[in-house]
């Protein structure tokens, strides 16, 4: 297995390559590509020491597997050369996600839909990631008719640059600015850019991504996303009405039961998801489950989960395991001269 992953200098590509070694993924060849600037560089994976390639060299290799984490622009070049030499691209950007010719993957939702002939693959919006896994088993059994949810997004899901600013001001130190405001002391509604409905393109992928995960545009979804100064997790307060009424413990239990949701749901013990507890682990964690007592058929939902990790590198890990599990990857590409 010959694997590729694109970006991996980032946040997002250095907890792919953690991923990739802790879930030991089959590799027997690994291509670790990045910018120009980085070319050269050298980064060890499990023990070993690599070199850093440009995209040019990465694709005459003809890797079987390429993750892509280098942003939209680089997918929306190099992603169509990778698919058209037959390597299958997961794809981690926005790029793709609301093409109607890719598919949007959530392993534990709709990997089956997955074919030998997908050969690139959208990740989803990490917001929307830890969303679906939670609403997906209730929608099921209760069908959604209203999603309203605010984010609180920790600053990593900006990038370096951000965690850096939040770092020097919690240090007092004066540095380069991420955001248009200070973080540290501060929340910002505006994860993004601003479209001209008024909304963010951040809000806007909560609206449309769950719709096509989940097959379903009979439900509707109304986002607000806000930065606030965590350095990693992200946490979603969700209400949701449903057609259908149910009952807590069965939303409960329906939750517990999905492979990577945990509830943590006990106020008597204080017990609730945080991205403190969150970090660096691949789980949905869900709490401050109640009834919205204004409305029928209506809950309320605490969300957390480590964006870096199933919000991205992990999903993405686990759709190539999948693509791996029901051999759908090219056995070998050779390099035609």
């Amino acid at each position: 297995m010959k694997v590729a992953v694109v970006g991996a200098t980032g946040m997002v590509g250095e907890v792919m390559l953690k991923v990739l070694a802790e879930r030991n993924f089959p590799i027997s060849e690994l291509l670790l590509v990045a910018s120009e600037r980085s070319i050269g560089k050298t980064l060890v994976f499990k023990g070993k020491e690599y070199a850093i390639i440009g995209l040019a060299d990465a694709l005459a290799a003809r890797p079987q597997l390429a993750i892509f984490s280098a942003g939209g622009d680089t997918s929306l070049e190099w992603a169509p050369k990778f698919a058209a030499v037959g390597t299958t691209v997961v794809d981690n950007s926005s790029a793709w996600r609301m093409d109607p010719t890719k598919k949007l993957i959530v392993p534990e939702i709709n990997a089956n839909e997955l074919t030998p002939e997908d050969k690139i693959i959208a990740n989803p919006n990490c917001s929307t990631i830890q969303m679906v896994m939670a609403l997906a088993p209730l929608h099921k059994k209760y069908q959604m008719k209203r999603v309203v949810v605010s984010t609180y997004q920790s600053v990593s899901g900006t990038g370096i640059k951000a965690v850096r600013q939040l770092e020097n001001e919690i240090a007092g130190v004066e540095g380069e600015m991420a955001y248009p405001y200070p973080i540290g002391r501060n929340a910002l509604p505006h994860c993004d850019v601003f479209l001209e409905n008024g909304y963010t393109k951040e809000e806007m992928k909560l609206a449309r991504e769950p719709q096509k995960i989940l097959d379903d545009r009979t439900f509707s979804v109304s986002a607000t996303a806000v930065r606030i100064p965590t350095a990693g997790g992200h946490s979603e307060s969700v209400n949701v009405e449903f057609e259908n009424d149910f009952e807590l413990n069965e939303v409960r239990r329906l939750l517990n039961d999905s492979p990577g949701v945990t509830v943590q749901d006990n106020p008597d013990t204080n017990t609730y998801p945080m991205p403190i507890y969150a970090h660096d682990k691949d789980e949905v964690f869900v709490g401050r489950i109640r009834r919205d007592e204004t409305q029928r058929n209506t809950l309320n939902m605490w969300i957390v989960s480590d964006n870096l990790r199933k919000g991205a590198a992990t999903n993405a890990v686990q759709i190539a395991e999948y693509l791996v599990a029901q051999d759908l990857l090219a056995k070998t590409l050779s390099y035609d001269r």
